[in-house]
């Protein structure tokens, strides 16, 4: 057990531990929470109430969590001093006993820490960050129909420019970099040899891995493996038009991680289109069955079109007695998207998707974009997952100037609370808040956030207050 400085731990409860990447969770865990800065001092009391209630509606005095409070951002310098704004202290509690809950917690914009959430994400290398969005009834939207959006954006948390190695562009480093890939590594290059880089440009570095991407996808397709009917649907989303070396060795390692590893569970959306023309057409040829996968089939090269034909004589080879006569429908859909792509598509047609795997950049904002359209970050759960730890939190700001006020919505931490629950394995006690939190809103007993966008408007209630009106309705 680690010594602790300025906190101490519960002397009631038991450890969470990790087998291959699966919580050991005991009837009474111990489990470090972060109030958060600003508004937290409010929406975490209303959280905690909820899920306590939860635990004893659902379990009686079989299970319940012993609560160790820990220190971060603002709250943690008041206690620790000045700039410690992740004291030790935090992150061995977080080690030692593996599943946390926070709220928001500040990062000053430009010069100064870096985001706590990537530092905590990066020390405890959280590979996945798990954001479920979707519509719960009576929930103001901006769009028409916005309960046809129910998507997970599972976001890669560790690598992509995220990683922070970056250099402003008067550092003298910076400069050395620029002249060494301008003179040396650029012209040796088949395929930039021509481009140069600005000699007064600041410069950040992108790393994708395939260890990184494919562990990441993982936890997608598995999540995905315990859906049901067509939400067993896997999108790999990026930009590998452009950055083919990153972004689309992304996809690709993804499509190899379905096909080998998970290939008796998975299906791609090319291999589903040539099972699918062998089923309306046994006699379909080889290379009609190309010409109706391939768009733009007839103006290939003779050289194209054979990698097509041998494409599709490799699936039918591989998997048509075990995937084929749709067989494949009910095992998981694995396709791709383009990023900007995926903008369009969760507005137009987000009854389609599912679960969206993505790397950190394109996931940071799809995620937002996501949560939306069902109502806000405001609503919006989120939660940070790896081999050895998992911590759960608010996906929006601080709000400083409403804090203290108890009229800030505590439904995104709430919810990640139900997200912490399930991963968990206590499924009944998640369920009962869903269900307490989705019936509040459609009584219209919500916080001033939703309340102002209601038509007739409402009186609000307060983050207390609507933490009661939840719990009223389990």
């Amino acid at each position: 057990m680690a010594e602790f400085e300025k906190i101490e731990a519960p002397t009631k409860g038991s450890k969470i531990n990790f087998a291959n990447g699966s919580p050991q969770v005991p009837d009474n865990p111990i489990i470090p929470f972060i109030r958060g800065d600003g508004t937290g001092i409010d929406i975490w009391p209303a959280t905690q109430k909820v899920i306590d209630r939860a635990i004893l509606k659902a379990y009686g005095d079989d299970r319940h969590i012993e609560w160790f409070k820990i220190y971060a951002g603002d709250e943690a310098c008041d206690l620790y001093g000045t700039y410690q704004y992740l004291p030790n202290d935090t992150i061995e509690a977080i080690r030692q006993y593996g599943v946390a809950i926070k709220g928001p917690l500040t990062t000053p914009v430009g010069g100064g820490i870096r985001s706590l959430n990537v530092a905590l994400r990066q020390i405890f290398d959280l590979y996945s960050c798990v954001r479920p969005c979707r519509y719960y009834p009576g929930t103001p939207s901006p769009h028409k129909n916005p309960e046809n959006l129910d998507v997970i954006v599972y976001r890669e948390n560790t690598e992509d420019i995220y990683v922070g190695i970056e250099w402003e562009a008067s550092d003298p480093l910076c400069k050395n970099l620029i002249t060494y890939l301008n003179d040396e590594i650029i012209p040796s290059s088949k395929t930039i040899k021509n481009r140069k880089i600005p000699v007064n440009a600041g410069i950040g570095i992108k790393p994708v891995s395939k260890h990184g991407s494919q562990r990441h996808i993982r936890k997608a397709i598995q999540h995905a493996l315990k859906l049901n009917g067509n939400k067993r649907h896997v999108t790999l989303v990026h930009k590998g038009n452009i950055m083919k070396f990153t972004e689309g060795s992304f996809r690709d390692w993804g499509y190899e991680l379905a096909t080998s590893e998970f290939r008796n569970d998975c299906i791609t959306e090319r291999e589903s289109w040539i099972l699918d023309n062998i089923k309306k057409s046994p006699k379909i040829s080889i290379e009609e069955n190309a010409r109706k996968i391939e768009p733009g089939f007839e103006s290939l090269t003779a050289e194209k079109k054979e990698l097509i034909c041998q494409e599709v004589k490799e699936v039918i080879q591989s998997i048509e007695g075990s995937h084929g006569n749709d067989k494949w429908r009910k095992l998981v859909m694995v396709d791709d998207r383009i990023a900007d792509s995926i903008f369009q598509q969760i507005q137009t047609r987000p009854e389609e998707y599912s679960i969206l795997a993505t790397l950190n950049l394109n996931g940071d904002y799809i995620s937002d974009a996501a949560a939306a359209i069902v109502g806000g970050l405001g609503m919006a759960p989120g939660a940070n997952i790896g081999d050895k730890a998992a911590i759960f939190e608010a996906t929006h700001g601080t709000a400083p100037k409403h804090a203290g006020l108890d009229r800030i919505n505590p439904g995104s931490v709430i919810l990640s609370g139900v997200m912490m629950l399930e991963f968990l394995g206590w499924q009944e006690a998640g369920d009962l808040i869903t269900n307490g939190l989705s019936q509040a809103i459609s009584d219209k007993k919500v916080t001033y956030d939703l309340a102002r966008l209601m038509q007739p408007s409402i009186d609000p209630l307060s983050c207390s207050g609507f933490a009661n009106a939840v719990i009223e309705r389990f």
